[in-house]
């Protein structure tokens, strides 16, 4: 049983043009991983997490420390699950299990436990679906310490980048009611003046964007050659003279007026910021707010009801079931009322409301597992036709896809997901990962039937140089020891 924690947050200002002592590459750990590092990286069996976004630099040490109490290996594993069931760590659905498949679940419990002890992390909750049936669904450790309240299934955490496959959902659902084509210059849609500052002119390319090359993040920007403008929201305000930070359109104004840094479907290069133009296409096209949308149209339907959107700072947060974010650093606010002081990472060193379609959604585990089970059977989808289910998982064309010479690579980016061809070159584990700040997430979409998802309040461990890695490799080995349970379906619970 975890008994606490403490934090404490120290740390100075790291942006990628003022990198901290020693680092000798400061723009690479602050972005998703380029093309080489997925094919290295990506979602094979037991690995899929990616670095992402934002700058952030951890320090060597976290004073946060939970202790967990380990079931007792001389106990039958029946017994483990009723001793688990008893503290309220399982729900009692899982007595209604065979022996086999409760001794299963134990097992599962056993292995998260150990991981989530073993690396200090303050708090995380594990959905895990069989089929379309929530066999699993677990909180561990801390949402807020001082409060002393616990991770729930049902917690709030940011779930950063894994707001792009909810995008692009909105986008396929557009596109399947005519309301718009893949193919649309997105400069069509959308009407903004750019920013033409100190003689610049327009990159004539970027009427060439379309949705498709935003959604396969082939739509000409690239951050490993410019900084993600969507953590430059203090400059482009001041070049603006507006009140920082940035908004989108703000943000888009002033991208208007660069220079891309490849051709328009050239090439695959992670941009945040195409993602934050589908967002506005999304308004456009549909007349409304991104978040109402996207919660009418796509989460409701699917019995989604408390994802919303998340708030920067502290004193706006207004959902009670959110967790409190654990990060050692401090970094400088890019908020007008307080620009430049020091505050704690995840709560003002970035501005999460303009991150909204590529980064800005709260979701807890058991709502991510309903959004990836939603597409277990295509034909029973109830926010996507199986054609748009097809179309939204399918391969690029070469360049996008990855592909060297006529051999196809195993990773490529398709329409808001990662996936992995695994070694047989028939079987396809799909993903997508969040990372800012005090948050580490990922979904895993597996070949077998399984979606595996799990939610962490800190992205940083002592333990290990990468802890997103090493939660895709134990989600993973805890799902491959659950039997199968088809008396089981937390979903029809409340869960």
């Amino acid at each position: 049983m975890l008994r606490g924690h403490g934090q404490r947050r120290t740390g100075v200002l790291e942006t990628p043009d003022r990198p901290l002592p020693g680092r000798t590459n400061p723009r690479r750990p602050d972005r998703q991983a380029d093309v080489k590092n997925h094919k290295a990286r990506g979602s094979g069996l037991q690995n899929s997490i990616l670095a992402e976004q934002g700058p952030s630099r951890w320090l060597d040490s976290l004073s946060a420390r939970i202790e967990f109490c380990k079931p007792d290996p001389r106990h039958h594993a029946c017994g483990v699950l009723c001793l688990l069931v008893a503290f309220g760590w399982l729900s009692a659905v899982a007595l209604q299990a065979s022996e086999p498949a409760a001794g299963s679940l134990a097992a599962c419990h056993e292995v998260l436990s150990e991981f989530f002890r073993r690396h200090d992390v303050p708090g995380a909750a594990v959905a895990i679906t069989q089929r379309g049936r929530l066999v699993y669904a677990q909180g561990f450790g801390w949402a807020d310490g001082e409060q002393r309240r616990r991770v729930t299934p049902r917690s709030l955490f940011r779930i950063a980048s894994l707001s792009k496959p909810i995008t692009a959902v909105a986008v396929l659902q557009l596109a399947e009611r005519g309301r718009l084509s893949l193919d649309d210059p997105v400069f069509e849609i959308l009407k903004y003046e750019p920013f033409l500052a100190d003689g610049a002119t327009f990159d004539e390319r970027q009427r060439q964007i379309t949705i498709r090359h935003l959604l396969q993040h082939r739509g000409g920007w690239d951050r490993d050659q410019s900084p993600d403008p969507m953590f430059q929201s203090v400059r482009f305000a001041q070049l603006l003279q507006v009140p920082p930070p940035a908004r989108p359109e703000h943000i888009i104004r002033v991208m208007l007026g660069r220079k891309l840094d490849f051709a328009p479907g050239e090439r695959y290069a992670y941009s945040n910021y195409g993602y934050c133009l589908l967002g506005r296409v999304i308004e456009a096209v549909s007349g409304t707010g991104y978040e109402p949308y996207v919660r009418e149209h796509v989460l409701a339907p699917l019995g989604i009801r408390s994802m919303r959107l998340g708030k920067t700072r502290l004193p706006d947060r207004c959902e009670p079931d959110e967790v409190r974010y654990c990060d050692p650093k401090q970094g400088s606010s890019v908020f007008a009322a307080d620009l430049g002081q020091p505050v704690p990472w995840p709560y003002g060193a970035f501005c999460l409301e303009a991150m909204d379609a590529h980064g800005g959604w709260l979701a807890s585990a058991t709502d991510l597992a309903r959004f990836a089970a939603a597409f277990d059977d295509p034909d029973r989808c109830a926010v996507l036709s199986r054609a748009s289910i097809e179309r939204m998982v399918a391969r690029p064309p070469a360049p996008a896809g990855s592909d060297v010479g006529d051999k196809p690579e195993s990773f490529y980016y398709s329409l808001g997901w990662m996936n992995r061809v695994l070694a047989d070159g028939r079987r396809i584990n799909r993903w997508h990962t969040g990372s800012l700040p005090g948050t580490a997430a990922i979904l895993i979409r597996r070949h077998d039937g399984r979606n595996l998802v799990a939610l962490l309040n800190t992205r940083f461990s002592p333990r290990t140089d990468d802890l997103k890695r090493d939660v895709d490799r134990v989600l993973h080995q805890a799902a491959d020891k659950i039997a199968p349970c088809p008396e089981i379906d937390l979903f029809q619970e409340g869960r």
